[in-house]
């Protein structure tokens, strides 16, 4: 059984290298699902029971690993150097560095990476992450797969 949380979240970025608009420094309203494969839990009387994973579970997760931390920052490439000091002299910024550009493409591979061992819970029942879908717009994402992380 597969069951899959939407989260949302407002984060800049630039693609320095990009030919195109995104050289430029702008925004999105992100999305991020999350889905999990498990076996229904069958214990009587556990709070999960009929699940795989409780949806609020599976958001206190994803909010504590990733989303907390992306949400109304800028995602800046590490080696994007006029940027970086451009944003190191704005006072408490919220300033994310990755280590590579923050493509859909990345973002999705790094959410993936990130998120993965966050879902290894006890139920006995198999949980495992199969899937990072990152919307950069309503129609334009990205999917890391466990068969492609």
């Amino acid at each position: 059984m597969q069951i899959t949380r939407r989260l949302e979240f407002d984060a800049g970025h630039r693609i320095p290298s990009h030919s195109s608009q995104c050289r430029h420094l702008h925004g999105h309203r992100y999305i991020i699902e999350i889905t999990l494969s498990g076996e229904i839990i069958a214990t009587e009387g556990l709070s999960e029971q009929g699940m795989v994973m409780d949806y609020s579970e599976v958001k206190r997760i994803a909010k504590e690993q990733l989303v907390d931390a992306w949400d109304h920052a800028f995602l800046v490439y590490c080696k994007d150097q006029v940027v970086l000091n451009f944003l190191n002299s704005l006072p408490d910024h919220k300033t994310v560095v990755l280590e590579m550009p923050p493509t859909a493409e990345n973002l999705a591979t790094l959410a993936f990476r990130k998120l993965d061992s966050a879902y290894h819970h006890n139920y006995g029942n198999n949980l495992k992450l199969e899937r990072v879908r990152i919307y950069e717009t309503p129609n334009n994402w990205a999917d890391c797969m466990r068969s492609t992380s």
